[in-house]
């Protein structure tokens, strides 16, 4: 038993540390998911959204420091009644996840991995087992060092997690795990290559035979029955190849704009998910970052998903000139963890982007 716990403790410890970290490296990320879970008509619990980015960095601050807490033995009953607790919350999302098909991503791992809920839920029913054996083991859970150097490292992951967590949403994401990465191409990521893997599907057909109604399965083929159609299902078996990048647009209110702005040879993106909750120090910076970029010859835009009345309202209070199109809110909110934020592209690969504290460091 004592082996086993030893084994749990290190497995556990460092998959904590390392999911809680991914997490914390982009906890407006983790936010937007937990936004998803409370807003869903399964848990309807929408009086949380606004509360989720504070939850977010609660929890995964919490899952970075428990792992520590774990590795070095610090307050052992604590540490693992606190690990069975998170575990259970988590096993409980990833279980809503796969079984009601509502979230397709837990964000267990942020943008860096991407597991199916069928995959989380057996993550995390695994980690419960480990959990377990940690608390039925716990007489062998003792401190790696002494009671001083243990407490300073304890308080010390504390305060760096409070601190990263905290660096990361007043500028962007240290490490960007997502599609929009800086020396990524947007035409690149939306292109689907000529052999990629097809989409497997299931095809569930319904006959009335002599009376009596009978299924039939092919995987798309019309089935040679001989009695009256009745209806047919189709189940998804393998989604095959998905692109990084699905509904990137650019649009007016007459036409799509994409592929005409990819091919710019300088081109500023203000994104702006939405304009009505746009930082307004962030706001104020827009008129002299973009004019002096409009005299170095860049074509800017805004990217928004409100309505026209707000993209008339921003551009006359601050005197802005440039125009705003139309982008899916979702999309805007994954190029660019920022509200307004800056990405400067280059024939649709992204040269640069910026948090909006950071944008006179741009360089044009």
């Amino acid at each position: 038993m004592k082996y086993l716990v030893h084994i749990s403790r290190l497995l556990v410890g460092v998959l904590f540390i390392i999911s809680g970290f991914i997490k914390l490296n982009d906890p407006l990320g983790f936010s937007y998911k937990l936004q998803e879970y409370f807003g869903s008509d399964v848990l309807k619990i929408e009086f949380l959204i606004p509360y989720a980015l504070g939850i977010s960095v609660i929890v995964v601050v919490f899952e970075v420091v428990l792992g520590v807490f774990l590795l070095i033995g610090y307050k052992p009953k604590f540490t693992i009644w606190s690990l069975l607790a998170m575990i259970v919350f988590f096993t409980f999302l990833t279980f809503y996840s796969a079984y009601f098909d509502k979230v397709k991503d837990c964000g267990c791992f942020g943008d860096a991995l991407k597991l199916t809920p069928w995959e989380s839920f057996t993550k995390d029913v695994i980690l419960l087992v480990l959990i377990l054996i940690l608390f039925f083991g716990i007489k062998h859970i003792k401190p790696i060092f002494s009671k001083l150097p243990t407490t300073i490292i304890a308080l010390l992951s504390f305060v760096l997690s409070l601190w990263f967590g905290y660096h990361v949403l007043m500028h962007l994401p240290s490490i960007d795990f997502r599609a929009y990465a800086i020396g990524k191409n947007i035409q690149e990521g939306m292109t689907v290559p000529e052999d990629a893997q097809k989409p497997v599907l299931e095809y569930t057909w319904t006959f009335n035979v002599n009376g009596e109604e009978q299924e039939f399965v092919t995987n798309g083929s019309y089935p040679k029955v001989d009695g009256e159609y009745v209806g047919v299902e189709t189940k998804t078996i393998d989604e095959g190849y998905i692109p990084p990048i699905q509904d990137f647009s650019i649009e007016s209110d007459d036409e799509d704009l994409t592929s005409q702005f990819l091919e710019e040879e300088n081109l500023i993106i203000v994104a702006m998910y939405d304009i009505t909750k746009g930082e307004a120090d962030g706001k104020s910076k827009l008129k002299s970052f973009t004019d002096n970029a409009i005299k170095k010859g860049y074509t800017v835009i805004g990217l928004t998903s409100s309505g026209s009345n707000d993209k008339l309202q921003i551009k006359e209070d601050y005197n802005l000139n440039f125009d705003f199109y139309l982008c899916d809110e979702k999309v805007i909110k994954t190029i660019v963890r920022s509200n307004p934020g800056i990405v400067v592209l280059k024939k649709g690969t992204v040269m640069n982007k910026t948090h909006w504290n950071d944008i006179d460091d741009i360089k044009l």
